[in-house]
């Protein structure tokens, strides 16, 4: 009816209805051809007839509307206009690292352990392969801690640190502050936590602080009554000396052996002896000033680190000032602590209430 001006380029798919044999269907909704007149080929015809341009097949619809356009343009008809580069779409960036053409910034560091892999390892070495060796604890935290397999007697004396610490009784500031959370009907992690919250310089945390003042008055060259009489004079108390309970002539039992162990499997146990003669001097001041737990661990760590072989001094102050020694003590009260808690919840001990009797009430 001349009411489409501009040329329709048009093309009814089916055509290849005709190479069955029998009916097909093509459409949708289940519309199906039926007489010679619904066939595509017949309505491809009819838009030739009505002026539209119809290629021969539909791998020429492309070569079709090109055609169609050229002569246009040839024709004056329309002016092309030019075409506009679309902006490059970035790769994937998972892709792109795949085939390594970038790499993505990391938020995380790790050195210890990786579990990407077929099993967990631990600085490198296969958790089956420390099962089947028959490593324990000990060998675990020297590679998760230290990065390196230490010598046996190293891991044992590390073993023994944490059993000989694991608890000291219901009554310390820690387990105190476990038992009473646990009563409070607090949970496992909170009940733990509590009693962690504890440690410090006056309970267990003086590790560190041992090592570390030990160490420096020792490679100094201080005599015991140098290095002492100098903390007096800065007015702090000498870490890994002094105990509530053990006295000179009731010496800490824990104490005594790891110096047995030390002394019959370390190399050298230079700076332990040197904490052994400040003990000396001390007792001479007050019966109640021996060598602790906190002291007999810091100095013999010192003489583990050193006497291996296995870590240059840079390594050994960074370890003692980071707080790996306390971190021993916070490993091993866990364990005591973790049992605070469960004993409390078996025996179904009521909520903690202090008695009047125990607290001075003063105006």
């Amino acid at each position: 009816q001349g009411k489409v001006n501009k040329p329709v380029v048009a093309w009814v798919s089916g055509t290849c209805a005709r190479l069955f044999k029998s009916e097909v269907q093509f459409g949708h909704a289940g519309a199906k051809s039926g007489g010679e007149m619904e066939s595509a080929q017949a309505k491809n015809q009819a838009l030739r007839e009505a002026g539209a341009v119809v290629p021969t097949s539909y791998e020429a619809l492309e070569a079709t509307i090109k055609e169609t356009f050229e002569q246009l343009v040839e024709e004056g008809k329309i002016t092309p206009v030019k075409e506009v580069k679309p902006p490059q779409i970035p790769e994937d960036l998972n892709s792109a690292i795949k085939s390594g053409k970038v790499r993505a910034p990391t938020h995380i560091i790790s050195t210890i352990s990786d579990d990407r892999g077929e099993e967990p390892c631990y600085a490198g070495v296969p958790m089956s392969s420390i099962v089947e060796q028959g490593l324990g604890v000990g060998d675990v935290i020297s590679l998760l801690w230290f990065k390196r397999s230490l010598p046996r007697y190293c891991t044992k004396f590390i073993e023994i640190c944490i059993m000989l610490c694991a608890d000291h009784g219901p009554c310390v500031s820690g387990a105190h502050n476990t038992i009473v959370t646990a009563r409070a009907g607090k949970d496992l992690v909170s009940s733990l936590v509590s009693g962690l919250l504890t440690i410090g310089p006056r309970f267990g945390g003086a590790i560190d602080d041992a090592a570390r003042y030990f160490k420096d008055a020792y490679d100094r060259g201080l005599t015991p009554y140098e290095f002492v009489e100098s903390m007096k004079k800065k007015g702090i108390r000498v870490p890994g000396i002094g105990h509530r309970i053990k006295r000179g002539d009731n010496r800490d039992k824990r104490v005594e052996l790891l110096q047995l162990f030390a002394r019959t499997n370390f190399p050298s146990v230079k700076y332990m002896e040197y904490a052994v003669q400040v003990e000396t001097y001390t007792l001479s001041k007050a019966n109640n000033l021996v060598l602790n737990v906190d002291g007999a661990i810091g100095s013999l760590f010192l003489d583990l680190l050193a006497g291996s072989g296995m870590f240059t001094k840079q390594e050994i102050d960074e370890i003692v000032e980071i707080g790996y020694l306390n971190g021993l003590f916070v490993l091993a009260r866990s364990i005591g602590l973790i049992g605070h808690t469960f004993d409390q919840k078996r025996l179904k001990q009521p909520l903690y209430r202090h008695p009047w009797e125990d607290v001075l009430y003063t105006k």
